[in-house]
């Protein structure tokens, strides 16, 4: 069992407090690396580290030896979360010297992210249905069924959707009201009329269990929200019964690409109905919450489908050139 957390208590407790403070009232939550620092300080206070002139390159060394990573992406993103204190609390004078020297590792064999069609997305929610209910865990199937819905069809990151409530949900105009997400924003959500009735049939079957109170979870088992971990590994499990076949270089199905999905579907529908998508990304950002289209990209894996339908749109726009030039001349 873990330890509860009382708070930074080393040396570098004011820093860390200032320093993500300052990044919060910037709109950034965070929270990834308030763990890591909460690791960098829990262990400064096992070392018995008194000062912050004690806090040098050997004792930061030490620190990430101590929290050995399985990835460099991992460790990269541990060591950039201690490397963007150090220099945030360097250019305010709370250090003398930068005791950070270790550089990041290098990012090899970067696999692909697993991307769901509509075919296979509905294998997945046709299994989510057909979860049976347990003590702790009632209208078990509809429950993960509509949440893995939510997630493939609108791309709400698992975190917004375990905080859902029923205020948040306007049937009557279609809209999801996502509230203080990621980057300390909310948002309109609009769905279509397949995830209205979807919604409504789970709203109904809830109804006949328990009392739908508007500020109560739209998504609970026991008053409180589906922890996280909880929906991972209930997709890991289905996934695992589906026995899906992982094309060379992608990576095993992980949840967050049900959201990753959503993206790339929504660029090919672009592409498809002959939309540039080049005037559209901005929406797509801000549809999934991002701060900037910069980070939707990320999402834009290059598929074959996307790779013909660029194709076809380059030979349509070429052979119309061409055809421009014979005329001129």
């Amino acid at each position: 069992m873990k330890s509860a957390w009382h708070g930074f208590q080393s040396p570098l407790a004011e820093g860390i407090r200032d320093f993500l403070d300052s990044r919060r009232a910037l709109g950034r939550s965070f929270l990834t690396e308030e763990y890591a620092l909460r690791l960098l300080d829990a262990f400064l206070v096992r070392q018995n580290v008194r000062s912050i002139g004690d806090i040098d390159a050997k004792v930061i060394e030490s620190f990430l030896a101590s929290r050995p990573r399985n990835t460099p992406r991992s460790y990269n993103n541990l060591v950039s979360a201690v490397a963007r204190l150090f220099a945030w609390l360097a250019e305010r004078s709370y250090l003398t010297d930068f005791p950070l020297r270790m550089q990041t590792r290098r990012e090899v064999s970067k696999r692909l992210p697993f991307l769901f069609g509509p075919d296979l997305a509905r294998k997945l929610l046709a299994s989510a249905e057909n979860l049976k209910d347990t003590k702790i865990a009632p209208l078990r199937g509809p429950t993960y069924r509509t949440i893995f819905a939510l997630l493939y069809g609108l791309g709400l990151r698992v975190g917004e959707v375990t905080r859902l409530r029923l205020i948040d949900l306007d049937l009557d105009r279609s809209l999801l009201l996502i509230r203080q997400t990621k980057f300390a924003k909310s948002r309109l959500i609009p769905f279509g009329p397949r995830m209205r009735d979807l919604l409504e049939e789970y709203l109904r079957l809830r109804s006949n269990r328990w009392p739908c109170l508007p500020e109560g979870l739209l998504f609970s088992f026991s008053g409180g929200p589906i922890n996280r971990g909880t929906i991972r590994r209930t997709f890991r499990s289905l996934i695992e019964q589906m026995g899906l076949e992982v094309p060379e270089g992608t990576s095993r199905p992980r949840l967050h690409d049900l959201r990753h999905s959503f993206a790339v579907g929504t660029l090919l529908r672009w592409y498809r109905a002959g939309v540039d998508p080049g005037t559209r990304l901005f929406y797509l950002s801000t549809f999934l919450g991002h701060v900037s289209p910069d980070s939707t990209a990320v999402y834009l894996t290059i598929t074959p489908d996307l790779l013909a339908e660029a194709n076809r749109r380059f030979a349509s726009y070429a052979a119309s050139a061409i055809q421009e030039v014979r005329h001129e001349r």
